[in-house]
């Protein structure tokens, strides 16, 4: 039977240096709005001088790069993809503090940027959606290539519907790449969280995706202009009409509710059999809680849900120490998953 982590019960024993243990989580807001403004602009831990950064570009497919940024501690136990959200990057505040936790933990770091993100080499086909998993695949089979160390991969906001979606994809041959996967403030019915960003209560965070989604056409239309063309521009008013107007139709979706319906991983969820974490707040601002209502999170053993009352969307901000809650619960699991991991395959 699954693991249902809950917040109430008792803390797991943590195997973390000093061995402390991982608190339940006391948020520093319980405002979910300034749960999730506060973790944006809040100040991360800096990792590059201890552990210096080496960059490359993984060509996916003819033409198409996305940039990684590989940490590595002296001696590593296991290797963690990290994979950031909507117009973010391998620079995003919560990827930057997860791979200073990680590297602590003595896991090498690959933080992964989408298409045309962070550095990413801008191409005619340099753009991404929800569920472009080819990438992130191509990544992981190289790294398994190149090392036999167990691999992790977490995914933040639109990063973690990718990483569960390609998690669905492998079905049993997931345990051929992946030791384990985790997904935080994934927004798994993709339909259902477009809705949610039309309320007036997120008109700020709207405004904000959509600016930056238009910015990226304006940026990319003199190397490809048939592919982002500037006049729907005026009627992108929601994230739901970029995807009408570019998403769907430069990726042959056909329109925005097909892409939504097909790329979704609550479709994938039945499909994953390896280890998986999916944390999620209750009052996450972007992402309806209902849509955790999978029958998959019951009956697919292999899944596990922590679900808080707070924390907002990628927030998790605690009261005291750590500050960075989610940090440190990401890497218990996976350090906890990493010793069975290997215990495991020590006895076969």
């Amino acid at each position: 039977m699954a693991i249902r982590y809950a917040l109430s019960v008792p803390p797991t024993q943590s195997l973390a240096p000093e061995n402390k243990r991982v608190l339940a989580f006391h948020p520093l807001f319980k405002n979910s709005h300034l749960a999730t403004v506060a973790a944006n602009f809040w100040s991360r831990p800096e990792s590059e001088n201890t552990w210096p950064v080496s960059d490359t570009v993984y060509e996916s497919e003819p033409g198409v790069g996305v940039l990684v940024r590989t940490q590595t501690p002296k001696t590593p136990i296991g290797q963690i993809v990290l994979v950031h959200g909507l117009e973010g990057s391998s620079e995003s505040g919560y990827v930057r503090s997860m791979a200073h936790a990680a590297l602590h933990f003595g896991f090498a770091v690959h933080r992964f940027n989408m298409r045309g993100c962070g550095g990413s080499p801008l191409h005619p086909k340099g753009n991404y959606h929800s569920g472009q998993t080819a990438d992130l695949l191509h990544l992981a089979k190289t790294l398994r290539a190149q090392s036999s160390l167990p691999l992790y991969a977490v995914g933040y906001s639109l990063g973690g519907n990718v990483v569960l979606k390609l998690a669905g994809e492998l079905g049993d041959t997931g345990q051929n790449i992946f030791a384990g996967v985790c997904s935080v403030s994934a927004p798994i019915d993709l339909a259902a969280c477009a809705r949610k960003t039309t309320e007036p209560m997120n008109y700020f965070y709207q405004r904000r995706f959509v600016e930056r989604l238009k910015e990226r056409v304006r940026e990319r239309n003199p190397m490809a202009p048939q592919i982002f063309p500037l006049e729907p521009l005026p009627r992108v008013r929601t994230i739901q009409d970029f995807d009408e107007y570019y998403t769907a139709r430069i990726f042959g979706f056909g329109d925005a509710a097909n892409y939504y319906r097909t790329q979704s991983s609550q479709n994938f969820l039945p499909h994953i059999r390896i280890p998986t974490l999916l944390i999620q707040a209750k009052d996450d601002p972007l992402i309806p809680f209902s849509t955790y209502n999978q029958p998959a999170l019951a009956t697919n053993q292999h899944l596990q849900l922590l679900a808080s009352e707070h924390g907002g969307h990628l927030g998790f901000l605690a009261c005291g120490t750590p500050r960075f809650w989610l940090d440190h619960v990401l890497m218990d699991w996976i350090t906890n998953s990493c010793t069975s991991t290997a215990d495991f395959r020590s006895s076969r």
